[in-house]
């Protein structure tokens, strides 16, 4: 499998408007709980290239290895994440997976509610719904992981 087309190369401007976006959506939020936000969206999607970036990065801003790896497990992993932290990455499923018949519920929202204040709520949100797009970016363009 090869890289296809190169966004960055061939369509700039978006490329750079997708670059403002994330760093826009990143603004007021905790850097740990943004990488496991990444990472599980990207687990979810399938981006080899998005998880590895964002384990990466985590490691480097001092996540530890359980966390990163028991991730993809994290409702069975007990206390291990913040209740905050459980509310972001259940927001993160929810926004991440949409399907005909699960939708970001009341109570899914009601508890991310009960962790963030609005302006964090609406970081919380552009952030997923942007790593989101990263994510089908990197899939779609079949970009390859960087292995460090």
């Amino acid at each position: 499998m090869t890289n296809r087309i190169d966004l960055a190369k061939k369509a700039p401007k978006v490329y750079r408007a997708m670059i403002a976006l994330d760093a826009a959506a990143r603004e007021g939020l905790d850097e740990q709980l943004a990488e496991l936000v990444r990472i599980r969206a990207s687990q979810l999607n399938h981006c080899a290239y998005c998880l590895n970036m964002h384990t990466v990065d985590a490691r480097k801003g001092g996540e530890t290895e359980a966390r990163i790896y028991l991730l993809s497990a994290w409702e069975e992993a007990g206390d291990l994440y913040t209740e905050k932290e459980q509310a972001a990455l259940r927001l993160t499923e929810a926004i991440t997976v949409l399907s005909s018949h699960e939708y970001v519920s009341d109570e899914v929202y009601e508890r991310a509610a009960k962790h963030f204040d609005e302006e964090e709520l609406a970081q919380l949100i552009a952030l997923i719904f942007t790593i989101n797009s990263w994510n089908r970016i990197a899939v779609s363009t079949r970009k390859r992981p960087d292995v460090r």
